[in-house]
C-alpha cells in the first residue's frame, strides 16, 4: 500500500513557510507595522482618536489575472489588487491604515507568487498601508496548474464627524475627476472577448496604442491616497466621492448622491485615452455600454463647493472639472 503525505497529495507546508518568510522581511520596509505579523491574527496600533469609526474593504482583480498569467507577468496585479480596495476605502473620508491579502492557487510556485507579493508590497508602499497578515492556500485539483487567484482587504479609520457620506451633496454643486491610468482592474471579460474574436494576440504591437496589447492591459490601478490625504490636510471640505470601477460612471457616481440631485457629466472635459476609443472600435461597443463598463478615463470624482473646485485644481495638477450637481431625479447622466 502507498504511504501518503500532504506533500505527495500536493500541498507543500515547507514551500508555504518559505513564502511567509519572504512576505515577513518584505513587510518591514513598509511605513506601518503590524502586531503580532505571523500570528493567528494581527492588528495595528490606534493613536490620537477621540471617536474613531473603523471602515473596512474587500475586493479581487478579475480576470485581468488571466492576462498575468498568461503573459508570466504577475508584478502589477498585487499593485491592481491593493488599489482595488485602498481606492473603495478612500471615498469613505478614511485613512486607509491595514491590508491583508489572500491568495489561492493548486501549487505554490515560489517565484510567481514572490512576484506577486512584491507587487502588494509595493502598493502598500503608494498607500501608505502597512501589509498585516494574509492566507495563502495550496488547492491541489481545484485550480488549474499555474492559476492563482487573489483577494484583498483593506482596514480605515477616521473620526466619525469626518465621514463622507454624500448627505451634503447639493444642486449647484462641481464634479471633479482624477485620471485613471487605463482600464484599471475592471471590464476585463468584455475586452478578452472583444481580442479573441479579432484574433489579436496579447503580444502584438498596436500603433494607436504606442506599445503592446498587454503593457496597455497589464498597467496598474493608480492609486489615489496621497491626493486625496493631501486635500483632507488642507481642511477642504468633500462633499462626495465615487471610485469609477465596475458599472462605470453611472454605477458609481450614483451610489453617493442624495435624493433630489442628479449629476451631469460632460464627457468632453474628461482627457482621453486611447485605450478606450481603441477597444469601443475594435469591438463594435455602443457608447452607453462603454460607459457602463469602463471608467473611461476617469479613476476617481469628488463632489465639491464651487469655492472649494478652484483650490483643488490648484492643489492636484491632474485633477479635472467634468460636470455638475443638478436638481432632479437621482441619477447620474453624460452629455
Amino acid at each position: 500500500m502507498n504511504e501518503w503525505t500532504y506533500e505527495k497529495a500536493g500541498v507543500s507546508i515547507e514551500r508555504a513557510e518559505a513564502f511567509v518568510d519572504y512576505i515577513r522581511e518584505k513587510v518591514k520596509t513598509l511605513p506601518i507595522q503590524g502586531l503580532l505579523f505571523g500570528s493567528f491574527a494581527s492588528g495595528i496600533e490606534l493613536k490620537g482618536y477621540k471617536n474613531p469609526v473603523i471602515m473596512l474593504t474587500t475586493d479581487g482583480v478579475g480576470t485581468k489575472l488571466k492576462i498575468a498569467q498568461d503573459m508570466g507577468i504577475h508584478e502589477t496585479v498585487g499593485i491592481d489588487l491593493v488599489a482595488m480596495n485602498v481606492n473603495d476605502l478612500l471615498t469613505t473620508g478614511a485613512e486607509p491604515i491595514a491590508f491583508l491579502d489572500y491568495i489561492a492557487t493548486g501549487r505554490i510556485d515560489l517565484e510567481v507568487l514572490k512576484k506577486v507579493m512584491d507587487g502588494i508590497v509595493e502598493g502598500c508602499k503608494i498607500a501608505g498601508v502597512g501589509l498585516v497578515g494574509g492566507e495563502t492556500a495550496e488547492m491541489p485539483d481545484f485550480y488549474a496548474e499555474g492559476v492563482y487567484d487573489l483577494a484583498g482587504f483593506c482596514v480605515g479609520i477616521c473620526e466619525r464627524e469626518e465621514l463622507v457620506t454624500g448627505e451634503e451633496i447639493r444642486p449647484g454643486q462641481v464634479i471633479l475627476g482624477l485620471p485613471s491610468s487605463g482600464f484599471h482592474s475592471n471590464g476585463y471579460s468584455l475586452v478578452r472577448k472583444v481580442l479573441a474574436e479579432k484574433r489579436i494576440s496579447y503580444r502584438d504591437y498596436v500603433e494607436d496604442l504606442k506599445g503592446y496589447v498587454w503593457e496597455a492591459l497589464l498597467e496598474p490601478t493608480r492609486i489615489y491616497s496621497q491626493e486625496i490625504k493631501r486635500l483632507k490636510d488642507s481642511g477642504i471640505k468633500i462633499k462626495g466621492m465615487a471610485h469609477i470601477t465596475g458599472g462605470g460612471i453611472p454605477g458609481n457616481l450614483v451610489r453617493v448622491l442624495p435624493e433630489g440631485c442628479r449629476a451631469v457629466v460632460e464627457k468632453d472635459k474628461i482627457p482621453q485615452n486611447p485605450i478606450f476609443d481603441w477597444i469601443k472600435s475594435l469591438g463594435n461597443i455602443p457608447t452607453e455600454e462603454m460607459y457602463r463598463t469602463f471608467n473611461m478615463g476617469v479613476g476617481f470624482m469628488l463632489v465639491s463647493d464651487k469655492q472649494d473646485a478652484e483650490r483643488i485644481l490648484n492643489m492636484l495638477s491632474s485633477a479635472f472639472v467634468c460636470g455638475y450637481i443638478e436638481e432632479g431625479k437621482r441619477d447620474v447622466v453624460i452629455v
